[in-house]
């Protein structure tokens, strides 16, 4: 039951907000319009529309999203997943601190999930500081 809470509930929700993330961004990609688009400030539309205008760090992103995502709710190498999906997890909360504050709930939600992963896996990552 420990596991469950601390380990597969998070696993699971984590996954499955980076794989309606990358579902809402290829719909974007295809058709120019969002799926699911929550508040953004100004300066927020601004940062984002630069990032899908760069022409190739939109579609990168909502890969990495798209295949950590599946790793995490599937459980085939989820400590790779959620590696690859920290350092968007990381901008996304720096993103809602500094830019767009009325996203700190979605940052906290992340955050939270996001932890007990990490020390859960701890042991995997262990060798890159060594």
């Amino acid at each position: 039951m420990k596991n469950l809470f601390l380990v597969t509930a998070p696993r699971i929700l984590l996954g499955l907000i980076f794989l309606i993330s990358a579902v809402d961004g290829f719909w974007w990609l295809a058709t120019g319009m969002n799926l699911i688009h929550p508040p953004t400030s100004a300066r927020g539309a601004a940062f984002e529309a630069a990032l899908q205008d760069s022409g190739f760090f939109w579609p990168f992103v909502k890969a990495i999203n798209l295949t950590g995502g599946l790793s995490l709710i599937s459980n085939v190498v989820p400590a790779f997943g959620l590696a690859l999906i920290a350092p968007v997890m990381a901008v996304i909360v720096l993103f809602h601190a500094t830019i767009n504050p009325q996203g700190l709930p979605v940052a906290a939600v992340l955050v939270v999930l996001g932890l007990p992963l990490v020390w859960a896996y701890r042991d995997r990552y262990a060798e890159m500081f060594r």
